[in-house]
This record gives structure tokens, C-alpha cells and sequence, in this order.
């Protein structure tokens, strides 16, 4: 049986872990967006296959926001 103590320690490590997901998640999103337009079109360029990646995804609402496209 697993005891409170390695349970309360695996949960613990388990919010850190999804914390230091969604870090890297909102810095990937804040590179794309700091992304010159030239370069932008290209990573959308890049990864324009349908289902789009969530990099494409990204990329394509930055340049829906920005009133660029392809």
C-alpha cells in the first residue's frame, strides 16, 4: 500500500512537473510572437499540414493577428 507521505511527494512532483510545462508552453508562445513576419512565414510554412501542429496552430494566430498570410 502506498503510504500519505510518497503519495503527497508524487503529487508534488507532479504539479511541478505541469508547472514547468506550461512555462515552456508560454515561451515557445512568446517566441513565436516575437518572431520578425519573414520568419514567422516561414515556420508557417513549415508546419502548414493539416491537422496542424500546436506550433502551426500558434503560427497561424499570430499571422491572423498580425494580417499577414501565406
Amino acid at each position: 500500500m502506498v503510504s500519505v507521505r510518497m503519495l503527497k511527494t508524487r503529487m508534488k512532483r507532479l504539479a511541478v512537473r505541469g508547472d514547468r510545462a506550461m512555462q515552456r508552453l508560454a515561451e515557445v508562445e512568446a517566441a513565436i510572437t516575437n518572431l520578425s513576419n519573414e520568419d514567422l512565414l516561414d515556420l508557417a510554412d513549415i508546419f502548414k499540414a493539416e491537422p496542424r501542429s500546436p506550433i502551426g496552430h500558434f503560427a497561424f494566430v499570430e499571422m491572423e493577428r498580425r494580417d499577414i498570410s501565406l
